[in-house]
């Protein structure tokens, strides 16, 4: 019963996100899912990463928590428009609450559309919100075995970026081990080693994030039901 009432729910999230997709393409909208831990620095790679792009994109910030406005009005600070989803204790921002953020928004005023989900590696990567593309930050200070504890999201990302390198000499990350469990997943996806305290890193971030708004790098889309440690899904994924 609880497979089936899953499978429903996904199905319906799936449609939505498919007219959201269609919603924003005929816009020229390029829209990227921003998934992480909390506290592995969504909102501080979004600080630092805005400013570097907003002289030539046009940028739009969805912001999903449980509570607070918090991360919404650190963004906002930036200038840029900010809409903050509130999901009251769900673990992940769905797309029926992205097409009501995107009533908010004038997105005939934007061209890069952001979505920062909820502090979650587990539940968010299961939902389609319509995106041209995941992208997973993992901080060294959570460990090297994330990749092969939590598979789904590692495979679904178009790219990662590997944050708090600053840090690495007082943590246990073993990079060696990290990139063999992510590339048995994701065998090409880039990763961007940067830490948002130094701004070391930032600039092959934000030069790829780039190009994929312009149209210039093709995201491929994933398929679930091949991957050791995945589970097959039914619903597409299409970028």
């Amino acid at each position: 019963m609880n497979i089936k009432v899953l499978k429903n729910v996904l199905e319906a999230n799936d449609q939505m996100a498919a007219r959201i997709r269609q919603q924003l393409a005929a816009k020229r909208i390029t829209a990227i899912n921003v998934i992480s831990s909390p506290g592995a620095g969504k909102t501080s790679l979004l600080e630092r990463t805005i400013p570097l792009l907003k002289s030539r994109h046009k940028i739009g910030v969805l912001e999903g928590d449980i509570a607070t406005t918090r991360d919404a009005e650190r963004i906002e600070k930036l200038g840029v428009p900010v809409i903050q989803l509130l999901t009251g204790g769900a673990c992940h921002l769905e797309a029926t609450l992205i097409q009501r953020g995107l009533g908010e928004l004038n997105l005939d005023a934007i061209n890069l559309l952001i979505i920062e989900n909820v502090g979650n590696i587990a539940c968010p990567a299961e939902f389609d919100l319509g995106e041209n593309a995941k992208v997973g930050i993992l901080s060294v200070t959570e460990g090297h075995d994330k990749p092969a504890k939590y598979p789904l999201l590692f495979h679904e990302i178009a790219a990662l970026v590997l944050n708090k390198i600053d840090l690495l000499p007082y943590t246990d990350f073993d990079y060696a081990k990290f990139e063999t469990d992510f590339r048995k997943l994701n065998a090409t996806a880039p990763i961007f080693k940067l830490s948002c305290r130094t701004g070391e890193g930032l600039s092959e971030w934000t030069h790829w994030l780039e190009h994929v708004a312009g149209g210039e790098i093709n995201i491929q889309p994933h398929t679930h039901s091949h991957v050791e440690g995945v589970a097959p899904h039914s619903h597409p994924h299409k970028h």
